[in-house]
């Protein structure tokens, strides 16, 4: 039986670190809160009253809309950021005049501090001196209150969503595009098959696997959605833009209910790991998941 070398040790002891550092902070945080979503904690004391926290969570209306408008976004932003991400990445990976300044251009918004973009955005749907409002009123169009209308405000998140991801998701599709054999598409045009049979024939198909990846990857990104919705709306108006970890951010930090805030939290987590678990499976009957 081969015996473990001096540099095995090594290589565990440069890994220690890492491992100190996860159970630190994600490992035991995470126990922590599994433990006080069975108590009913306040930062001062606590008092285990099973599961009281998620019965009272599933009767919540706060919590029930948190979820409804979760979902909302997750469907509202991540298919359109992901069509918009394809378009941009087909149209800078062929011989365009400057695609090599397009490309960082796009994704700039990505690279931004949440909140940062959050007050830019603020600006642009400010009722009098936005820049929506104003381009409304020059083509004789009534303003609109984007942030305090019920009907608009969860719509005007979404579309900062789509901004904020859509070049992180033409940076991944270009990543993408360039592993597609040339002789695929030689073969094509030989054939006489056109553009659009080109598309659906070859670039989608092989495209799949990042087409997965991104699917995942946004889903649980817009399950954590919370900077621009604390930042521009707080969950107004009438919890039309709450989400779930604003809820959680409610309860715990401004109602200090800290036993609550951590069943909401566990319910993320357990919500994401199967909706992520669903993906796979699902993505890897169809071929998707192949790659991964």
């Amino acid at each position: 039986m081969k015996k473990k070398s001096g540099n095995d040790n090594i290589g565990y002891l440069f890994l220690l670190p890492n491992f100190l550092i996860y159970g630190l902070f994600i490992l035991v945080p995470l126990l922590y809160s599994v433990f006080y979503s069975f108590t009913n904690f306040n930062l001062f004391e606590w008092e285990f009253v099973g599961l009281r926290n998620y019965k009272f969570m599933f009767n919540d209306d706060h919590f029930i809309k948190a979820l409804m408008n979760t979902a909302k976004y997750t469907v509202g932003s991540i298919f359109i950021s992901m069509i918009l991400g394809l378009f941009l990445a087909i149209s800078l990976n062929s011989d365009i005049w400057g695609k090599k300044i397009f490309r960082p251009l796009f994704f700039i918004p990505n690279t931004v501090s949440v909140i940062a973009a959050s007050m830019a955005w603020l600006y642009i749907y400010n009722n009098n001196v936005g820049i929506l409002n104003i381009f409304l009123s020059s083509i004789g169009l009534p303003k609109r209150n984007w942030l305090l209308d019920i009907d608009l405000a969860l719509n005007s998140i979404i579309v900062v969503g789509i901004w904020a991801s859509m070049g992180y998701n033409m940076i991944v599709y270009l990543a993408g595009l360039q592993t597609i054999p040339g002789y695929l598409y030689e073969a094509a045009r030989i054939d006489g098959a056109s553009g659009i049979r080109q598309f659906f024939s070859i670039t989608l198909p092989m495209l799949a696997p990042t087409t997965f990846f991104l699917f995942v990857m946004g889903t649980i990104r817009s399950f954590q959605v919370f900077g621009q919705v604390y930042a521009m709306t707080n969950g107004g108006p009438m919890n039309s833009t709450t989400t779930i970890v604003h809820q959680i951010y409610l309860n715990g930090f401004e109602g200090y209910k800290m036993g609550y805030a951590s069943a909401q939290a566990v319910f993320l987590l357990i919500a994401t790991i199967l909706i992520t678990m669903l993906t796979f499976k699902y993505g890897s009957q169809s071929g998707e998941a192949s790659f991964y």
